[in-house]
């Protein structure tokens, strides 16, 4: 378990460079602790080397899209805990068995509010809390 203290820490992973700046600076506003990868590959990576909290990705991305992150996410022991929050490009929809398959929590389409990205970021570190002291 975290000490209380520190800050929850959320890992984004993006290609567009204009996204992953203005998540950083939201969520860092927010009080969260952020760090960003450009690919899921660098997400992967990063994912395992520094255990976030939660991990927002796009789902289309070169060598590694979004899906597959939370995927290998999910295969690898290490890191099986850590939600899931997706970004797709509006109309992009997943299959209900990837979602299944995953620890994808929620979907959001781009274009976004960032008002209600850190309210579904809230909310999901809320509900994964409570579910992981239920466990």
């Amino acid at each position: 378990m975290k000490d209380s203290t520190m800050k929850q820490r959320i890992l984004v992973v993006d290609d567009e460079s204009h996204i992953l700046h203005v998540l950083t600076l939201k969520l860092g506003k927010a009080g969260y602790d952020v760090l960003t990868a450009v690919d899921g590959e660098e997400g992967l990576h990063l994912a395992r080397e520094s255990k976030p909290d939660l991990v927002i990705t796009d789902i289309q991305m070169p060598y590694m899209t979004g899906l597959e992150l939370s995927r290998a996410l999910a295969d690898d022991e290490s890191t099986s805990a850590i939600p899931v929050l997706i970004l797709t490009a509006r109309g992009y929809a997943l299959a209900s068995e990837d979602l299944e398959s995953s620890n994808i929590r929620d979907v959001l389409s781009k274009p976004f509010s960032p008002r209600s990205l850190i309210e579904l970021v809230a909310s999901t570190l809320t509900a994964d809390s409570h579910r992981s002291e239920a466990a």
